[in-house]
């Protein structure tokens, strides 16, 4: 059986990262592959419903972090591992590194109880390959002010997102064999070229 592959979508609100997810989707399922496609928090029907509370309920930090890898660690357990031992390749809107950067990054948690939590709900498991979607605060900002009603993250201040940012960019410098950076200021098929590269080559 062919060995499936695990590709997460990260970056901050804004940055357009959804927008490609149904590309890169459509791009493997052209190529005859079979892809789960997902996100977090939800993925799952426990998911969805941590998701509810995660995104528009306040709560402690540590609360919040925890709530975040109950629902990683069932989402691994209903979809994730069971896709990838199928052989399916798997398309996640976000994953742990999201909590690295929102949690730790923009809400200060300690990164040290992120590494504890990560090596206890998925020590031997992270995504062949993790595509950051990366642009300036400010174009993040106008994008998020032209759509919906914004859940309590997408509420956050200006400085909150820089932390976010700064975080996501320190992960995909600590990880370069799995992190590809976006620009994602570009016109938007001029980044599908390259994602279409990207996935070409994994």
């Amino acid at each position: 059986m062919a060995s499936g592959k695990f590709i997460t979508f990260e970056g901050i609100d804004g940055a357009g990262k959804s927008t490609h997810i149904p590309f890169v989707t459509q791009l493997l399922r052209d190529r005859g592959l079979t892809v789960v496609a997902t996100r977090e928090p939800g993925g799952t029907e426990l998911g969805e419903r941590l998701r509810e509370l995660v995104l528009h309920h306040k709560m402690h930090l540590e609360t919040e972090a925890l709530l975040m890898f109950a629902s990683r660690r069932e989402h691994l357990a209903q979809v994730i591992e069971p896709a990838l031992a199928r052989g399916d390749w798997v398309i996640s809107d976000r994953f742990t590194d999201a909590t690295f950067a929102y949690q730790g990054g923009g809400r200060k948690l300690a990164l040290d109880k992120l590494d504890r939590l990560e090596q206890w709900v998925h020590p031997h498991l992270q995504p062949d390959l993790t595509l950051l979607f990366d642009v300036p605060l400010e174009v993040a900002r106008a994008r998020l002010d032209a759509e919906r009603t914004l859940d309590k993250f997408e509420q956050e201040k200006a400085d909150f997102f820089a932390n976010t940012r700064a975080e996501y960019l320190r992960r995909a410098a600590q990880f370069p064999h799995r992190f590809r950076l976006i620009d994602s200021t570009r016109p938007i098929a001029v980044i599908q070229e390259d994602l279409r590269a990207i996935v070409a080559a994994l």
